[in-house]
Formats: structure tokens, sequence, C-alpha cells
């Protein structure tokens, strides 16, 4: 027969290390710290918070640059706007006729004044002299000049002459004066014509008309300023919302890396729970299995013995108590002779004392034998005869307790012992011939009590419940976004509840029964 190559010690340790080491344990995960993700978490919402506002900025920007979006924060300004100028173009057409009337007033009496004032410029402009001061003054000094006789004849003709025209001038200042109070009067007419158009309240409406204006102006202006950088724009927007979303990414991944940590982390502890729990209860089944099995062996046990072995005992006891001289037929299971059984060692002869009394030289005798009457002569008679006192009769609690457990009445004095160890006799007689039938039947009853703790032991046990339907306990990866999330903490929390609820009451049962 060919050798059976047979692998060495060394080579089988080897492989069991092996396989230890690809069936490694499973290692606890690491409980994220909490202070660290919430400030990583504050810092990736402010990067998103910023980026949104750049975001919104330029998207009002762009809206801006369309003039025909009338949604925009500008477009519905500027629609506003022109809404304002309306109403106060209204209003100010209501007077419109009457103002007419007075701008017509205002421009011809605007051009009369002009027209004079103009005429007295010209006038004035042909005079060598600004008044009648001066004409007056110039006369004054030519007269003066022709008086005094020094003058040649011709400078004297024409120093009159000069007078002449001087006098001729003065009276032209006259009408000067008039001129100009005529142009003073109409002056001050225009000036309340126009006070009267420059009243408050069109006032305010023209500045008002005017401030809005402005503004639809420079609304317009940036309109133009961001439609010819459009492109840009949209190029900006298109940029930022790229990193807006790059920025919610890292913010989601942030918070699904530590709440998919921390269910790891709970996951765990559960499984370790679970595992302590499943353990615990093969132990308390073992248990129970073997208490079960202890006691089918201690029925079978008690069962294979002769029936009322106690009950025997118990009426031998008694009848030995009774009847010193009673052995019985044979010496109880499990019980050694003892020294002190009662033997007869000797016979008494008692026939000769048979109803004498016993004289007793005590205190107890004299006080209650009582005295006999004296005669007259103080002689002493003899005392009669007396019958013996009967005997007092003491039965042990112990004894009473065992006829009792029989069914039989204690003997409550000496007459009673033969009666009553006679019933005890019966109930010997009845338990030694009724031990084997009784012992068959304690048998079968212990027989039927181990099938019964059989039959128990192997039905199944209720199934320990899993989370989600997973065999592991680990719960399932499903796709529903935030509230699929939610509803799986809820319930993994609700299961570790209803788990510690049950390990509190199996524990409580097992206090109980200890």
């Amino acid at each position: 027969m060919a050798d059976i190559a047979t692998p060495s010690g060394a080579a089988m340790f080897d492989a069991g290390n092996s396989e230890k080491k690809e069936k490694s344990a499973p290692v606890k995960p690491e409980k994220p710290d909490e202070e660290v993700y919430k400030t990583n978490l504050k810092k990736a919402e402010k990067e998103h918070a910023d980026t949104m506002a750049k975001l919104a900025a330029v998207r009002a920007k762009i809206d801006v640059a369309k003039p025909k979006n009338n949604d925009s924060p500008a477009g519905k300004r500027r629609a506003e706007l022109l809404s304002q100028l309306k109403e106060i173009r209204e209003q100010q057409g209501a007077g419109k006729e009457g103002r007419t009337k007075t701008f017509d007033r205002i421009k011809k009496l605007d051009e009369s004044l002009k027209a004079d004032m103009a005429a007295q410029k010209v006038a004035r402009s042909r005079v060598n002299f600004k008044g009648v001061e001066d004409v007056d003054r110039e006369i004054k000094r030519l007269e003066k000049d022709v008086d005094s006789g020094s003058m040649k004849l011709v400078d004297e003709k024409k120093a009159l002459s000069e007078i002449s025209s001087l006098r001729k001038q003065r009276k032209g200042f006259a009408g000067f004066d008039d001129a100009q109070k005529n142009i003073d009067t109409k002056k001050a007419e225009l000036k309340k014509l126009r006070d009267t158009l420059d009243d408050p309240e069109s006032k305010a409406l023209s500045d008002k008309y005017t401030k809005i204006q402005a503004e639809l102006d420079s609304i317009k202006a940036e309109q133009d300023e961001a439609y010819k950088s459009i492109n840009s724009l949209h190029e900006e927007r298109k940029k930022l919302q790229d990193e807006q979303q790059e920025k919610w990414a890292a913010q989601k991944k942030l918070k699904d890396d530590y709440y998919q940590q921390n269910r790891a982390v709970q996951t765990w502890d559960y499984n370790q729970r679970q595992k302590i729990r499943e353990r615990k209860k093969a132990e308390q089944e073992n248990y129970v299995k073997e208490k079960k099995r202890a006691r089918a062996q201690d029925l079978l046990t008690e069962a294979s013995e002769k029936a009322y072995l106690d009950e025997i005992r118990t009426a031998e006891s008694v009848l030995r108590f009774l009847d010193p001289k009673y052995q019985g037929s044979e010496k109880a299971p499990l019980q050694a002779p003892s020294q002190f059984t009662i033997s007869n060692t000797r016979t008494i002869d008692d026939a000769g004392i048979k109803g004498m009394k016993v004289v007793r030289k005590d205190a107890e005798e004299d006080y209650f034998a009582g005295s006999a009457k004296k005669g007259k002569k103080g002689k002493k008679n003899p005392a009669a005869p007396e019958s013996p006192a009967p005997s007092k009769y003491n039965c042990p609690p112990q004894v009473m307790n065992d006829c009792a457990s029989m069914g039989i009445d204690p003997p409550m004095s000496a007459a009673d012992i033969p009666a009553v160890a006679e019933k005890v006799r019966a109930k010997l007689d009845f338990y030694k011939k009724d031990q084997d039938a009784q012992t068959e039947k304690n048998i079968a009853k212990a027989k039927k009590e181990v099938e019964r703790l059989d039959a128990e032991d192997s039905t199944p046990a209720t199934p320990t419940t899993k989370t989600n339907g997973a065999s592991n306990g680990e719960t399932k990866a499903e796709d529903g976004g935030i509230a699929s999330t939610i509803a799986k903490e809820v319930k993994l929390v609700k299961d570790m509840v209803t788990d510690t609820i049950a390990d509190i009451q199996g524990a409580s049962l097992e206090d109980k029964k200890a």
C-alpha cells in the first residue's frame, strides 16, 4: 500500500495563521470630531454664501443690460419714473392755457422793454455827458468864460453856439429820465408776470421733473455701459455658477461624510450590543437546557427509587416508639443498624409485684398521701389502702407529626397505644404491598415529563429582530435624499430603544429567576 503524505505541524500552523489573516476582525470606526465638523461646515457655508452674493451681483448687472426686461429691478424703477413724469406733465398741462397767455404778455413786454433800452442806449451814446448835472456844469463854465471878456470874438461865438447846443441836450436828458421811468415800469410789470408763473407748486413739480429726468438718464447710461460688456458678464456668470455648484457639492460632501461616519459608529455599537444579546441569549438557552436535562435526570432517578420509602421509614419509626420490641421485617434502605436499638437481654418476673405500690420517701409522697382521723385518746388509725394512681402519658411532638402525616390520630394515653400501633401496621402493610405498582406509576410519569421537556427543547426560538432587513444589522443605502436619511436614522434609533428595553426586561426576569 502506498504511503499517504500528511502535512507537517508547521505547515498546518502557517495555514491557520493565513486563514486568520484573511479573516481579520473588523475594526470599530472612529467617531467624528463634532467641533472640527462645525468649524469646517461654517467655513464651507461662508464660502458658498460669498459665491452666491457675487453671482447675484452679476445677474443684477445682466438684468440691467436688458432694456426690454421690465422684470429686472432697473426696469421696474425706470417704469416707475416714467409713470411719475407722466403724472407731472398732466398736472402741468391743467393750467397750460392761462400760462400761455401769460407767456405771450411776458414775451411782448420783454420785446418792448428791450427796444426801449436799445433806443435809450443809442441816444445816450450820442451825448458826451452822463447826466443833466454834467450839462449844467459845462454851460456855467462856458458862460463864465464869455462873461469874462477875455475871449476872442470867434471863440466867443463858438462858445455861445455850444451853450445853445448844450441847452438843447439838457432838454433831451429830461426825455431820458422819462424813458428810464418807462423802462423801470415795464421791468416791474415783467417781474410780476414772471412771479405768477413761478408759484411754489409749479416750481416743486418742475424740480421733481428735473430730478426724475436725471435719474432716468443715469439708468440709461448704466444700461448702455452694461450692454457693452454683456458677453463678459455672461462668462463671469457661468464661472460663478460652476464655482457655486462646486462649493455646494463640497458642503454636501462634508455633511454626508460626517453623518455617514456617525451612522457607521451607531451601527457598530448596535451590532456589538446585538452580538452580546445573542451570546447572552445562547448562554441562557444552554443554561435552561442544562437545567431541564438535570431536572429530567433527577426525575428519572427519583422515579427509579422504590416508592413509599419515606412513608415506610416513618411508619417503622413510629412502631419502634410505640412497641420497642418491633424490629421490622427488613432493614429500611440506607439505614444502618444503631447501637441504641432495644434488645431483650433479660426478662423480669413481675408476678409477685403486681398490685403493689412502690414507696418513695420524699416530700411529694407525704404531701399527696393525706392523714387519717385520730381517736379521742390520740391514737393513730392505720391508713386505708389506696387504689393505684394512673401514670401520666407524654407523646413526643415528632411522633404526633408522623402520625398526622399518615392520617392517624396520635395516642393521647397509654391505653391508645395498641390501637394506634395496629393502624400504623396496616398503613405499613399497604405501603409495602403497593410499593411496586406505585414505582411503575412514578416511572411512567417521569418519562412523560422528560418527553415534554424534550418537546420544549425542540421548539425553535424566536428569531432576533434585524434592522432594515439586513442580515448583519447594517442599514441599506437608499436613494431618497435627506428625507430617506432622516427616516433611516429615526428607525435605527427606535430599534436601539426597543432592544434596550428588551435587555432591561430580560435582565429583570433573570433577577427574578435567580
